[in-house]
């Protein structure tokens, strides 16, 4: 983990408690399918809150956690802008609304989801979904493959590679290349 994750430098603009409660409930209503690329756009991209690399250390950081990964980034970050008081209504936010919404379309879900041309519709939306995280991880990505070349990107290609083409299990991939890649930081760093 980076000097960024341990020790971040607070934004130019600290957001009040009410900003995070908007934000992270706006991160969670323009996510369907999936919150990572909205919490990444508007924390760093619209907010200016963290910078990119200051979001993949603490969204790695949140991977390693138990639970979802943007709940766990939305009491990380609440509670690194505003205390235990940001952590709690950062997670508000990013749960109250969806909830409302999830169980209203759960009702009519039940009533009419056998309907063929809500399946085709529903399957569009897991498309446009795939295409979204598509997009998200090579934002991520871009910090890693920038300037000198370091170990990085050959731990990215190696868990990739473990994980998406020989289908290795997730947690024996994770727990086997976390500490060779806390080493090679620690080498390249050094």
């Amino acid at each position: 983990m980076s000097e960024a994750a341990t020790n971040p430098a607070p934004p130019a603009k600290v957001p009040t408690v009410l900003e995070l409660f908007v934000t992270f409930a706006l991160i969670a209503l323009y996510g369907f399918g999936g919150v990572l690329a909205w919490s990444r756009r508007m924390v760093v991209e619209v907010r200016g809150w963290m910078t990119p690399e200051e979001f993949n250390d603490a969204y790695a950081l949140c991977q390693f956690l138990p639970g979802p990964n943007i709940v766990n980034f939305s009491v990380v970050f609440g509670s690194r802008i505003r205390g235990a008081l940001g952590a709690v209504v950062a997670l508000l936010g990013l749960l109250g609304p969806p909830m409302v919404i999830v169980t209203f379309f759960a009702m009519l879900y039940e009533r009419y989801g056998e309907i063929e041309t809500l399946q085709r519709i529903l399957a569009a939306m897991a498309a446009a979904a795939a295409g979204l995280i598509i997009g998200t991880v090579v934002k991520m990505a871009q910090p890693l493959f920038r300037g000198a070349v370091t170990p990085a990107p050959f731990v990215v290609l190696a868990v990739f590679s473990a994980i998406a083409i020989m289908r290795w299990p997730l947690p024996w991939v994770l727990a086997a290349m976390l500490p060779v890649s806390i080493a090679l930081a620690w080498w390249v760093r050094r």
